[in-house]
């Protein structure tokens, strides 16, 4: 019984983060939140081993990373839009900003959608977010350069035309 209340403890301390990054990794809110009940299943029953290990949340983060990439490959590649392509975008505020980047990320391939919300929502260094992922630095590197070059194109597209004033 001792194993279960430590469990519970640390899903009820950290529920509201990890469905953050459920979410963020899915790209959607009803699917975060499956993902994340399927990965504390599965946290659940090897829990003794993660908490034998010590920290039991680099090993919950992995378990969200494999379970929304392999979820995301067996799906369609499409990418579904709220507003057809053909269509101009508002200007955005600030507080507007925040949805057009979820959009944004919601372009970008998994491993590279994974990459940036492990690097920059959860504050995770480059060899942290490789052993999340299961693959190397480099990776890492490489995958995050071109989401980043994606993530610039895709909200400069958002963005009015400046006006340059020549003296």
């Amino acid at each position: 019984m001792a194993r279960d209340a430590e469990y519970v403890a640390f899903v009820e301390a950290n529920w509201e983060r990890y469905l953050r990054l459920a979410r963020l990794l899915s790209g959607d809110r009803h699917r975060g939140e499956e993902l994340l009940q399927d990965c504390l299943v599965r946290l659940y029953v090897r829990w003794a081993g993660a908490a034998v290990k010590g920290d039991p949340h680099p090993y919950l983060r992995r378990i969200l990373v494999n379970a929304n990439i392999s979820w995301w490959r067996g799906r369609r590649r499409e990418y579904l839009v709220e507003t057809p392509p053909d269509q101009t975008q508002p200007e955005t505020t600030g507080d507007e900003y925040r949805e057009d980047l979820r959009r944004a990320l919601l372009q970008l391939p998994a491993r590279q959608r994974a990459v940036v919300v492990l690097r920059y929502y959860e504050d995770l260094t480059e060899r942290e977010t490789a052993a999340a992922m299961g693959c190397t630095v480099g990776t890492v590197k490489s995958q995050n350069a071109r989401a980043l070059r994606r993530l610039r194109e895709l909200l400069d597209a958002h963005e009015p035309p400046r006006k340059v004033f020549l003296r």
